[in-house]
């Protein structure tokens, strides 16, 4: 009986240790990234001459999945924003506002929940005047380094198969419209652009290259977020000109688009709604009938993950753009990354 029960103790003890072992080889450890508290994700920060740092977080090495490509969003920061502060955290009445106004950090844990097509790999691009057409205006190769930053990025990546996504709020709009400056044609690999209330900078020439880009595959995807800053006041005053703001910006571009697809609009008292291409093409505009300011209002009411997910099949599955916040569980509680 003895060697009975000790045959089955060392069996369960294989079984288990190769259990161990499956678990083990199923976890993706990407070489030069370290564990952050905060969900376990992968993360890696680095400094990119002139003036610019680029902070990537991966899903964990048990979330990473190294049999599916790999969909990185080059998240480029607003205005006056850190990478801290656009990730954000929970806070307290001490805590610098800035923290709880757009959580990119828990919107992208929402979407990696929320899809099992690609591993969602968010890089967040800050530089040290805050502000990427003030970078812009100093750096004269500014199309070509922002072209490097992209390929530096997908370079760690090599060993997968990898798309990206061109997005940013406000100011982050200005390194989309840089690298699009710096190609003739907007190539492959880019699937998504997202101009999330960003696309101050639109000109029609923009517009020539996006539309080649949407007729080169019907994979590709682009979402325009904005609303009615043209009437919005500060202090009894205006925040944009008539023609500066993302609201006039939005419309100039839905009506060069119109010119090369056909669209659907859908208007109700609080949304005017542009589609085509099957909804490849996205032009939300958020009505402002109390002249507010809600800038980054539409970041934190779901925004982001709006902008990752239209056109998809999870658009619109567990959050609604504009709603409550859908992503409040995937919030972390502080900024540090050693604790």
């Amino acid at each position: 009986m003895k060697g009975k029960l000790r045959s089955h103790t060392l069996f369960t003890c294989l079984v288990f240790l190769l259990v161990l072992s499956n678990l083990s080889a199923q976890e993706t450890k990407l070489t030069g990234f370290t564990i952050s508290p905060h969900f376990g994700e992968q993360v890696l920060t680095f400094g990119f001459d002139p003036e610019v740092s680029i902070h990537i977080n991966a899903p964990s090495p048990e979330q990473f999945d190294k049999a599916l490509p790999v969909h990185i969003a080059m998240f480029a920061l607003p205005n006056g924003n850190t990478t801290a502060q656009t990730i954000g955290k929970l806070t307290t009445p001490e805590d610098d506002w800035h923290f709880d106004i757009q959580h990119i950090g828990a919107q992208t844990r929402f979407i990696r929940q929320h899809t099992d097509a690609y591993n969602l790999v968010i890089v967040y691009l800050e530089n040290t005047q805050k502000s990427w057409p003030v970078w812009k205006a100093s750096q004269p190769k500014h199309a070509q380094l922002i072209g490097e930053m992209v390929d530096t990025v997908r370079n760690i990546f090599h060993e997968y198969e990898t798309t990206v996504v061109l997005t940013g709020h406000s100011g982050g709009g200005r390194f989309t419209f840089s690298y699009l400056d710096g190609v003739s044609e907007i190539p492959t690999y880019v699937k998504r652009i997202s101009f999330l209330d960003s696309n101050y900078g639109y000109e029609e020439a923009y517009g020539k290259k996006i539309v080649r880009w949407l007729n080169a595959s019907d994979e590709n995807v682009l979402s325009v977020i904005a609303y009615n800053d043209s009437v919005a006041l500060y202090n009894n005053k205006p925040i944009v000109s008539a023609t500066g703001g993302t609201w006039y910006r939005s419309k100039m571009m839905q009506q060069y688009l119109s010119a090369h697809f056909s669209f659907s609009k859908e208007e109700d008292d609080e949304f005017i709604r542009y589609y085509a291409l099957d909804k490849r093409i996205e032009i939300l505009l958020k009505k402002n009938p109390k002249r507010e300011i809600l800038h980054t209002v539409q970041v934190e009411r779901n925004g982001f993950i709006q902008g990752m997910l239209s056109a998809t099949k999870h658009e619109e599955d567990g959050y609604s753009y504009f709603g409550e916040r859908a992503y409040t569980e995937w919030i972390q509680h502080s900024n540090s990354q050693t604790n």
